[in-house]
């Protein structure tokens, strides 16, 4: 299954017709391990998914600092790099791994992937982002919001008002309306289904899936295709001249529409149903056998560095878990807050996430 947080940024800045640069810091003189004699690495290896990103300048800062160079290791999407981890257990490709979310952290962590490791600077972290404060296998790094994004244009000029909820989207006057993601297949998917389970309930979201089906909701395997080619708000969408005005994406989609738009807009041409959200937290930790643990555990350190934490929102477009980095203008001025996003216990995921993704492919794609 490849679950993966996939964010919105080179996807979106391609089809405006631009490049982002991947920020990696370059390999330095790795040495040998710092942990068992003989040279000190002067190289720490992050494994993460694809949408790592970082300023340079905030990587030299960490190697000035620590004296480590940051090499940055892209393995897939979240859920195929987690999957590698796991496949190399005890052996890992690098010192630590960043993009683990809550729908998949059952799954790192009972296989043991992690060396406790408790975060310098944690106590400044926001308490309900620290799923794993018993044994701090984990750090809280970032969060985001999966939300259902609509096109402004379409529903100014339908004068319809936009859904504003879970509810909304059963209703007649949004048939045909909405595309979304495979929950096997895609991150946004897995979320806006675990979303539909909370708000929902256990008894309620199948009658609701099946609802949602009955309305025309359509499914395709990937975010991309979703956004890029099916939603008609999108800089690609409009490009396809797609027909679905509604999308499962992220509340933070529409600053990067306004960021990679040439020339830039006044307003974003999105906008996010606040009330559809579901919440991911995404996490770091030591990968257990990390051939220079001393530098994993200073890199994890710096991530939660306000330096790294402010570094963010205009780079992967997240949250800072850090509660009192201040956000840039455009992060808040066209992104959205939910104030109440629908969360599941990672215990419950754990317990159900297969049988759930079985179920509704039996009621939606079957």
């Amino acid at each position: 299954m490849s679950t993966t947080r996939k964010m919105a940024v080179a996807a979106i800045a391609a089809a405006l017709g631009v490049s982002t640069l991947a920020a990696c810091g370059t390999s330095g003189d790795s040495g040998s391990s710092g942990e068992g004699g003989g040279k000190r690495s002067r190289t720490v290896t992050l494994v993460s998914h694809d949408s790592f990103n970082a300023s340079p300048s905030v990587l030299k800062e960490f190697t000035q600092e620590t004296g480590y160079t940051v090499k940055v290791l892209k393995s897939g999407d979240a859920g195929e790099a987690l999957n590698k981890e796991i496949l190399t257990k005890g052996s890992p490709q690098g010192d630590v791994f960043f993009g683990v979310d809550n729908t998949l952290l059952s799954r790192a962590l009972d296989n043991g992937l992690f060396t406790p490791y408790q975060a310098k600077g944690l106590d400044q972290v926001a308490a309900g982002t620290q799923l794993d404060r018993a044994e701090h296998r984990v750090t809280p790094i970032d969060t985001g919001d999966i939300c259902v994004n609509y096109d402004k244009k379409y529903f100014a000029d339908k004068k319809l008002a936009p859904p504003a909820s879970f509810d909304d989207l059963i209703k007649p006057r949004y048939k045909n309306l909405l595309v979304t993601e495979n929950p096997a297949t895609s991150s946004p998917g897995l979320g806006f289904l675990l979303g539909t389970v909370a708000a929902q309930g256990d008894a309620g979201w199948k009658t609701y899936w099946s609802k949602l089906k009955a309305n025309g909701v359509q499914v395709v395997d990937s975010w991309e295709q979703a956004y890029n080619e099916n939603f008609s708000g999108s800089a690609g969408g409009r490009k396809a001249k797609a027909d679905r005005p509604l999308v499962v994406s992220y509340a933070s989609s529409p600053p990067v529409e306004v960021l990679y738009g040439d020339p830039r807009p006044t307003t974003a041409p999105t906008g996010v149903a606040t009330g559809t959200c579901f919440r991911q937290i995404e996490f770091a930790g030591l990968l257990t056998g990390a051939k220079n643990e001393t530098g994993g555990k200073a890199l994890l350190d710096f991530l939660i560095s306000k330096k790294f934490q402010a570094d963010m929102p205009l780079n992967m477009f997240v949250n800072p878990v850090v509660e009192d980095v201040q956000l840039p203008e455009l992060f808040t001025k066209f992104g959205a807050t939910v104030e109440r996003p629908e969360t599941v216990a990672p215990d419950k995921i754990a317990a159900n996430r297969e049988q759930w993704i079985e179920t509704w492919s039996s009621l939606v794609v079957k």
